[in-house]
């Protein structure tokens, strides 16, 4: 697989990476150990270098399923994790932010162990702690990179004020923010100061949270420990009205000979150059039909014809809950 580096930082990786997070947490129950152990080597052979993890994931359990899957490929790929908020035991869903000092060293001890690694390749503040000033939280993650236990600093929905004051203490190598065809935000604002700072971006649901693939049926029942049953955008009546973005990519789809999923990733591909999607899955099946994307190439007519119809299209339905959101873009 084609690689890229992540803007300035010389931090290079596939140009697809892999986000575990479904595996454990999320999505529905958690997937079978072993097998999703099978799909995460199947990775590292079709040539992914980049994986995702975070200790809420579970919590604990998505980071402890990546270290034993990865130990074999130890030096040979890129595992990014991350921090900022204070897991409850038992408790699924998010918990509550945490971006002191303090907590991000214990954190990154837990972490290490968990990966079964000696120092972590990149380390994200998970979400912005209002509490703590950024420039605390980067310069303790500063101190973790000079005594060798982190390599590279990133944040997560983090606005531009925030990117560039962090970038001022410790360079930010990665942002990973929410971007697809179906959320275009960090467009504004964001990408710009991501690419004047040198920053590589790593968009998270790349797929919409699988809605693009075309695999979401109309009549699709989310349990409860499946994220989308609490998503507005994934409500019967928004997944309805959003089914033109599906339409829109079979359409290209089709004439490419490739898939919705492979359209919407070669999409994100052809934006920027340090631009590198995260799509995850726990089937080998789809693992390979992701990788795909990585080898459609859109012509410049293909992308404004993409552009052209989606800017005629009206996303309806927001993409997280009130209170989830509120975290976000800060």
């Amino acid at each position: 697989m084609d690689k890229r580096k992540l803007g300035k930082s010389g931090l290079e990786v596939s140009a697809l990476g892999f986000g575990a997070m479904g595996m454990s947490f999320g999505f529905g129950p958690p997937g079978e150990r072993g097998e999703m152990i099978k799909v995460l080597r199947h990775a590292v052979e079709r040539g992914v270098t980049f994986f995702d993890t975070a200790e809420v994931y579970g919590p604990y359990a998505n980071e402890e399923l990546v270290g034993e899957a990865l130990e074999p490929f130890k030096g040979k790929v890129v595992i990014a994790t991350k921090f900022g908020f204070r897991p409850t035991p038992g408790e699924t869903r998010w918990s509550t932010l945490d971006s002191r000092p303090a907590h991000i060293r214990e954190v990154v001890e837990a972490s290490l162990k968990r990966l079964r690694v000696d120092s972590i390749d990149l380390l994200y503040q998970h979400r912005v702690d209002p509490e703590v000033p950024i420039e605390d939280v980067a310069g303790a993650v500063k101190e973790l990179i000079e005594a060798g236990k982190v390599k590279h600093f990133g944040l997560s929905e983090a606005g531009a004020k925030t990117i560039r004051r962090a970038h001022s203490v410790q360079p930010v190598t990665a942002l990973q923010s929410e971007y697809s065809l179906w959320h275009r935000m960090p467009e504004t604002d964001v990408m710009p100061t991501l690419e004047e700072l040198g920053i590589g971006f790593v968009p998270f649901s790349p797929l919409g949270k699988g809605f693009l693939t075309g695999k979401v049926s109309a009549d699709a029942q989310f349990g409860s420990s499946d994220f989308r049953s609490i998503v507005p955008r994934f409500a019967a009546e928004n997944r309805k009205a959003n089914q033109g973005f599906v339409e829109l990519l079979g359409a290209v789809a089709a004439r490419k000979g490739a898939t919705p999923a492979q359209i919407a990733l070669a999409w994100l591909l052809a934006q920027k150059p340090w631009i590198v999607p995260i799509p995850g899955t726990t089937k080998a099946a789809r693992l390979d039909e992701n990788l795909g994307g990585a080898e459609v190439k859109l012509s410049a007519g293909e992308l404004a014809e993409i552009n052209g119809a989606a800017a005629q299209l009206t996303v309806q339905g927001a993409r997280y809950p009130a209170q989830l959101e509120a975290l976000t873009g800060r």
